[in-house]
C-alpha cells in the first residue's frame, strides 16, 4: 500500500516506539518433563505403521500413552497432518492457539494443543532430528503452524486449474474412507495442519509466507507422544519437497512413513492424559 506524505501523521514515530509484548504467558503452562518421555522411550516397541503414498493422504491411529513418528522415506518430502480426538471429530487440532503458545515453528518439547472448548495438549514432541536447523538467514524455519495447506479451491483460484491432489483434499479422502463417510461430510472436519518437514518463514520485504527447499532427507524424522487417543490424517504434499511447485503432477513426490510404538509396562508411572480445559463460566453478552 502507498502512503503519501499527507497520510502520515505528525506524531508517527512516537506511536512506532512502544516495545511488542509476547501475548502469552506461559509459565503456568505444564512443563516438558524430558526425562518421563525418555524413559518410556527406551523400551518401545513398533506395533504398527502406515505408508502414505506421494501426492495422496491416509490416516492412522495412535492410543494415548503411545508414541508415533513422520519418518521420510525415498526423498526429501513434505507432509500436512491433521489430529482429531479419535473419539470425538469436534476436537481437533488448533494450529493458531499452537502457534500463540509456542511459536511459529514447533520442535522437541512443544504440544499440540486442541480446539476450545478442550483445549488441551493432544501430543506432545518428543524428538525432531531437524533441531539442528534453527532459523536460517532468510527468517525461516522447519515444522511450521503458520501455512494452511494446499488445496483445490485456492488453486482454481490463482491458476484456474482443477487438481484433486492437493493436501486439502488428499486429507478428506483419507477421513472419508476410514469414517465411512462421504467427501462433502469429511471436509469440514479438516482443518490447518502443522507442515511437517516444510521450510518456511515471511519475506522481510513484503512479509509475505514462502517456502522454500525443504532440509529433510531419509531417514529423519519428527517424533509425538499422544497425550489422548488420535485419529491422525497425513498427506504427503504434491509440492515434494517445497522447493519450487505447489500442487501439480511434475514435482519429484516420495511416500512418508508413520510408525506407531508402545513403550512397555511400567515405564509411564509418572504421566497422566491431560484433562479436557476447566472453564467453568458462562458465556454472557
Amino acid at each position: 500500500m502507498t502512503t503519501t506524505n499527507r497520510n502520515i501523521p505528525e506524531d508517527a514515530e512516537q506511536r512506532r516506539l512502544p516495545k511488542p509484548i509476547v501475548c502469552y504467558e506461559v509459565d503456568s503452562l505444564p512443563t516438558y518433563d524430558k526425562e518421563i518421555y525418555q524413559h518410556a522411550k527406551q523400551s518401545m516397541q513398533k506395533i504398527s505403521e502406515t505408508l502414505v503414498p506421494p501426492r495422496d493422504g491416509a490416516t492412522f491411529t495412535v492410543p494415548a500413552g503411545h508414541f508415533f513418528r513422520i519418518v521420510s522415506v525415498d526423498g526429501p518430502q513434505v507432509g500436512d497432518l491433521n489430529l482429531w480426538n479419535a473419539n470425538d471429530l469436534s476436537e481437533r487440532f488448533y494450529s493458531g492457539k499452537t502457534r500463540q503458545l509456542h511459536s511459529s515453528h514447533v520442535t522437541t518439547g512443544d504440544r499440540l494443543w486442541s480446539s476450545h472448548p478442550n483445549l488441551r495438549p493432544m501430543a506432545t514432541i518428543t524428538e525432531n532430528t531437524l533441531d539442528w536447523y534453527g532459523w536460517d538467514e532468510d527468517g525461516a524455519g522447519i515444522h511450521d503452524v503458520i501455512g494452511t495447506r494446499c488445496d483445490p479451491y485456492t488453486n482454481y483460484l490463482l491458476k484456474e486449474v482443477d487438481y484433486n491432489h492437493c493436501c486439502h483434499s488428499n486429507l478428506i479422502r483419507a477421513l472419508a474412507d476410514t469414517k465411512s463417510i462421504s467427501y462433502d461430510e469429511a471436509e469440514p472436519h479438516v482443518h490447518d495442519v502443522l507442515n511437517v518437514f516444510m521450510c518456511t518463514g515471511f519475506t522481510k520485504d513484503t512479509h509475505q509466507y514462502f517456502m522454500k527447499a525443504s532440509p529433510v532427507r531419509p531417514g529423519d524424522y519428527i517424533e509425538f507422544f499422544a497425550e489422548i487417543d488420535l485419529l491422525g490424517a497425513l498427506s504427503a504434499c504434491p509440492g515434494g519437497d517445497c522447493g519450487s511447485s505447489h500442487s501439480d503432477d511434475k514435482t519429484p513426490c516420495y511416500p512418508l512413513l508413520v510408525e506407531i510404538y508402545k513403550p512397555a509396562e511400567g515405564t509411564l508411572t509418572d504421566w497422566e492424559a491431560p484433562e479436557r480445559n476447566g472453564y467453568s463460566g458462562k458465556h454472557t453478552k
